[in-house]
């Protein structure tokens, strides 16, 4: 995987995460693609890659720093990182094991890789993927990692309805979802898990 020779500033990993996680939605063959998977709960390991990814190559962060920026475990970065893509496509069409890789960390190095040889056809892929998201009711998960960006895990009520506050999700004001949930809450895929499961 291709690192470059100096980090990109703090404030654009965001971009590069978006691309990494839109491009590994295409890649999966978009959103409703996902739904006849039955798995939208890949959405929040899709995005938790994308930012490991881009940590890694773009910021030049250690796996511990990653963990720790991202309030997961070094073993969980590792296993991001060591994802195997050819077995994920293998995976993906029928032809392997789900349980000896991390398919969304698979998906996410797929995306860079693409990214990075300018195959991803940025601006076409967001205005689908925002449209699809929509229609799907789940682009609420990007919005909710962007905001908690940098924010230590676990994390208690008071830190999240701060960074949340007056965000809403499928017309539901997030501070009512918040109150619903269990503290402290372990990492961000555990809030995009819990979010979710509340919405249903």
């Amino acid at each position: 995987m291709e690192v470059i020779s100096a980090p990109v500033k703090e404030g654009n990993i965001d971009e590069i995460v978006e691309r990494i996680f839109h491009e590994s939605l295409r890649i999966l063959g978009g959103l409703k693609k996902l739904v006849e998977y039955r798995n939208l709960t890949w959405l929040p390991s899709l995005a938790e890659a994308a930012y490991v990814i881009a940590l890694k190559n773009e910021a030049i962060k250690t796996n511990r720093e990653i963990a720790e920026y991202l309030g997961i475990t070094e073993q969980t970065v590792k296993k991001i990182l060591s994802a195997d893509e050819n077995k994920v496509m293998e995976y993906l069409r029928g032809e392997g094991e789900k349980e000896k890789e991390h398919i969304a960390g698979g998906l996410a190095k797929l995306a860079y890789k693409a990214i990075k040889e300018n195959r991803d056809n940025l601006k076409e892929r967001i205005e689908i993927m925002e449209e699809s998201a929509k229609s799907l009711g789940v682009e609420w998960a990007v919005h909710v990692l962007k905001s908690i960006k940098g924010l230590d895990f676990p994390a208690s009520k008071d830190a999240l309805m701060e960074r949340l506050k007056g965000y809403r999700i499928m017309g539901k004001p997030i501070e009512g979802i918040l109150e619903k949930l269990e503290y402290p809450v372990e990492s961000p895929a555990e809030l995009l898990h819990k979010i979710r499961v509340n919405l249903q």
